[in-house]
């Protein structure tokens, strides 16, 4: 113990051991002690060590170090001190390597005087750095040292939890991949590392936030758990908590992890759009009217959010990804806000530059945002629109570098897919549309166009070529704006004032290159499949001799470029040719090259453009970053079109006359095919319409159909009812006839005759139905007795029986009364058919009218007894029925009791049979014990011992109780 304090409190007397001695000791002394006390003091020794003598700790201490965090668990000092010194010898920062200097004991020389210590340069740095990735590498040898540190975490001593996650944290800045493949492994490891951000202590949250961004740098597999485990949730909360844009440190922090979760990861972008996370996004930029004074944390917090609003709607995401979050924006208010921002004042001019960038993703390709952003309105007297606002920013030269792309950048993805502001921004420089007392958009660019500035003059050409990009009408339309160029002179046309600039700038040098390279992006996009705007161009006589000039001579490494561009220029010219003009064919300009220029020369210069260094950088992304404006020379839109072109061109110059007249043969072999395809076409359609509109009419012609049909049902229904009534109307008249003194007789006799028909079927089916009753009763009868044979007269359902047998004879007395009925009206019936056939025959002997009367009166009258009586019957019938099924939904109750008992009583049985079964042993148990009693008896007789015999008992037993009656 006295050696540990000596060492800590440099109070030791005699020649003082060296570092690596006193090191050596002190880890025999972690390594050997049993006393916890003596341990903690010993790593809490070289932990004071090991800032000082990094590489000697780590070299002999790191083993037993880890050693204590595996068996010392229980005492939270020691698991502190431990993992202080592992952060000490793993960490490279520089901050600790300054702390370590002006902590450090100065160093005294023999002499007594202090040495020079000298502040630790770059290749000390270095070699911190490479110790530092030395000892993780030995650190995460073993996987379950990273394993041990995750458990750890699950600490909430204040001691243990923070410097844990400080030394996990130097070891993915040291280890990265490998310390995030063992992490992603092990059960619950990224979980445990989200609980940080739950700690209310903020220190551990803070360095927690610093460890998810070491965690979640280039691994989408991480990023997408931790996305999972609530991370956006909990990272807007704590940004919303600390202030948004007005916050410290933590809010930069937690934005920059947000960063590394979404950007280039689709999943997590999906995610973040579909938890409805862009919403929370909105308050981020709302700043008030007062904007001075902007403090640099806040500025930072803001380009940060900005970034953040970029990743979700970058050029390089998914088509549908980028048009789903800029509806989202554009739908919570995002974009206005964005807006308010970039007309505002007092705005910082990075936040401005970086405002416009981010507008501009939001805008690029969508038709609703692109159309909000023409309507948004400078706060300007009169109101001038922000488009216009932001080119005059683009063509003032004394605006920075930075922010005049931004604006280019904007206004090509304002015309990104946008025909409609096409034609609004060209409209803008034709005669018909100008406004002298406004300043219009295409004034700015032609401005800048004719620039003394050359960078105006490039950032002018390229926002002109993406009005005309991919759309005919306005290359066609941009062909009639007229330029006065000086008094007294005439008007010239704009794509004759472009070609005049480009030959007076051939002299040119330094930067004068730029503004040639933009015209020529400008002519070759503008002339590019146009055939009207080449023949303008070819038109004037000096524009195909100065490209010719200009390829065939042997120019510097900066003109390259530009003989490059003019061999594209004329090769266009060749390829989109409508060999309108006599002078300058097809066959005529190749001619001209391979005369003046030659084909391989020709071919040669042009693939100058696609080798120049900064055009493959342009080609990465529609975005133009350069790092000063002399490297400012491609458009993004513009190599696709090079690259679309140069192969095509070079085939076309390479084409001789037979093979372009066969290709001629050919186009116009497909043309007469394709009109005769059209042809065909239109004749398909034709016939289309025309079975179409004979549908139609067959379909109408249907309905019509129908609708007679049903006509014709109902007229012939009403035909009918008039025969009907006229057959009634002739028998009243034929009954009511006595002038001739007969009765048509033979009507009579053929109504009873129909009327007696339905009589004898009615009577057929109730006979049917007794027969039926009948039978039933006689089923009913027997299933009854076979219950109460099976019941045996039980008392439970005797009442019931009794009710069911009372019910059934007035049931059978009911049908017996029915039958005798129904027998007197068979006697009726028969007695009713010979009296009517008595009455025909004297009908037709006699002739006397009273008489025949009378019988007929008779008859009707019986006849509507019988019908009235069988109405009866039918009503007696259905109140039969009805005693029907009520009779067999009480014989259905009486079948469920009697199951009941049935259930009951074999219950009954197999109880008493177990109980008989019981009895049974009890017996044989009895049987067998009074066997033993014997055996044992006989034993015991055998060995000459008394034994009583039961009988004997039983006396003596009988004896005692007679003398206790006696004394009673």
């Amino acid at each position: 113990m006295n050696f540990l304090r000596g060492v800590i409190s440099g109070q030791a007397a005699g020649p003082q051991p060296s570092g690596a001695e006193t090191i050596h000791k002190l880890c025999d002394r972690v390594a050997s002690s049993t006393l916890l006390e003596d341990r903690r003091d010993a790593v809490r020794a070289l932990k004071s060590l090991s800032k000082k003598y990094r590489l000697e700790v780590g070299t002999q201490a790191m083993d037993h170090l880890v050693n204590i965090l595996q068996t010392d668990r229980s005492d939270s000092e020691i698991l502190g001190y431990a993992l202080d010194t592992l952060y000490n010898i793993l960490c490279n920062d520089e901050e600790e390597e300054q702390d370590e200097s002006e902590d450090a004991v100065t160093p005294i020389s023999a002499s007594g005087k202090p040495k020079n210590v000298s502040m630790p340069d770059e290749t000390a740095q270095k070699q911190s750095d490479d110790l530092g990735a030395q000892f993780t590498e030995q650190f995460v040898q073993d996987p379950e040292h990273v394993t041990l540190l995750l458990a750890l975490l699950e600490e909430f001593d204040f001691h243990v939890r923070w410097p844990g996650v400080k030394l996990l944290t130097a070891l993915l800045k040291n280890q990265g991949v490998q310390v995030q493949g063992i992490i992603l492994v092990s059960p619950m490891g990224v979980s445990r590392l989200m609980d940080l951000l739950a700690d209310s202590r903020e220190v551990i949250r803070n360095d927690g936030l610093l460890l998810l961004q070491q965690l979640t740098k280039s691994n989408a597999a991480i990023q997408k758990i931790v996305a999972f485990e609530s991370a956006f949730e909990r990272l807007l909360d704590i940004i919303t908590e600390e202030g948004s844009s007005d916050g410290g440190i933590v809010v930069e922090d937690c934005l920059l992890l947000l960063l590394n979760l979404l950007k280039n990861n689709s999943s997590n972008q999906n995610f973040f759009k579909e938890g409805s996370y862009i919403q929370r996004m909105k308050p981020w930029f709302e700043i008030g009217d007062d904007n001075s004074g902007w403090s640099a944390q806040k500025v930072t917090n803001l380009h940060l959010m900005l970034q953040l609003v970029r990743v979700m709607v970058s050029p390089v995401n998914s088509p549908g990804a980028t048009a789903s979050c800029q509806k989202s924006m554009y739908q919570c208010g995002l974009l206005q806000q964005l807006c308010t921002i970039l007309m505002a004042t007092g705005v910082p001019a990075d936040i401005l530059t970086e405002t416009i960038n981010t507008v501009s993703e939001v805008i690029r390709g969508s038709q609703v945002n692109q159309d909000y952003f023409a309507s948004v309105n400078a706060p300007s007297n009169p109101p001038r629109p922000a488009i216009v606002v932001l080119l005059m920013s683009m063509v003032n030269e004394r605006q920075p570098f930075v922010l005049r792309c931004a604006v280019l950048y904007c206004f090509q993805c304002f015309l990104y897919k946008n025909q409609k502001g096409q034609g609004e921004i060209v409209a803008t420089l034709l005669p018909s549309t100008i406004d002298a007392n406004s300043i219009s958009a295409g004034q700015l660019l032609c401005g800048g166009l004719f620039s003394p500035d050359s960078l105006s003059n490039w950032c002018a050409a390229v926002a002109l070529a993406h009005s005309l990009q991919d759309n005919l009408t306005q290359k066609e339309q941009l062909l009639r704006v007229q330029l006065a160029t000086s008094l007294g002179k005439p008007p010239v046309s704009l794509l004759q004032q472009c070609t005049n600039i480009l030959s007076q700038t051939k002299s040119g040098k330094g930067s004068k290159v730029q503004t040639r390279v933009g015209l020529l992006m400008l002519l070759c996009t503008w002339i590019n499949n146009c055939p009207i705007a080449v023949t303008h161009f070819l038109h004037n006589q000096e524009n195909v001799p100065f490209l010719t000039a200009q390829i065939s001579e042997n120019l510097g490494e900066d003109e390259r470029l530009v003989q490059g561009l003019c061999a594209l220029l004329l090769g266009i010219c060749i390829y989109y040719n409508d060999n309108s003009l006599e002078n300058y064919t097809k066959e005529k300009l190749k001619q001209l090259i391979e005369k003046r220029i030659g084909k391989e020369n020709f071919v040669e210069k042009l693939g100058f453009i696609t080798k120049h260094e900064l055009y493959s950088r342009a080609a990465q992304k529609p975005q133009p970053v350069f790092p000063s404006p002399e490297q400012m020379l491609f458009d993004h839109e513009f190599t696709k079109l090079v690259k679309e072109l140069e192969g095509v061109i070079t085939k076309a110059v390479h084409k001789s006359s037979e093979e372009e007249k066969k290709e001629e043969e050919v186009k116009k072999t497909l043309e007469q095919h394709d009109n005769i395809v059209t042809q065909y076409k239109e004749l398909i359609r034709e016939q289309d319409s025309q079975i179409r509109e004979l549908k139609e009419q067959v379909e109408s012609v249907e309905s019509q159909n129908e609708q007679l049909q049903t006509s014709v049902s109902q007229q012939l229904s009403q035909i009918q009812q008039h025969k009907d009534q006229y057959n009634i109307l002739k028998l009243k008249l034929g009954k009511e006839s006595q002038s001739n003194g007969q009765v048509d007789v033979s009507q009579v006799n053929g109504l009873q005759t129909e009327e007696l028909t339905q009589l004898r079927e009615e009577v057929e089916e109730l006979r049917k139905q007794h027969v039926l009753f009948q039978t039933q009763l006689g089923d009913k009868d027997a299933l009854i007795s076979t219950l109460r044979t099976e019941t045996g007269g039980g008392s439970a359902g005797g009442s019931d029986d009794t009710e069911l047998l009372s019910e059934l004879e007035a049931l059978r007395s009911q049908v017996q009364a029915q039958s005798a009925e129904i027998n007197q009206m068979k006697t009726e019936r028969q007695e009713l058919l010979a009296r009517a056939e008595a009455g025909s025959s004297d009908g037709v002997s006699s002739s006397v009218g009273s008489l025949e009367a009378a019988k007929m009166a008779e008859v009707e009258s019986r006849l509507a007894a019988q019908s009235a009586e069988m109405e009866r019957l039918k009503e007696e019938a259905k109140g039969l029925s009805e005693s029907r099924a009520e009779l067999e939904q009480q014989l259905a109750a009486a079948t469920s009791t009697v199951a009941i008992l049935q259930t009951e009583r074999a219950k009954l049985q197999t109880e008493v049979q177990e109980s008989k079964k019981e009895q049974d042993d009890l017996l044989m148990l009895l049987a067998d014990q009074d066997q033993k009693i014997h055996s044992l008896k006989l034993k015991l007789k055998g060995l000459g011992e008394p034994v009583d015999d039961e009988d004997e008992l039983d006396a003596r037993d009988q004896t005692d109780e007679e003398e206790d009656e006696d004394e009673d």
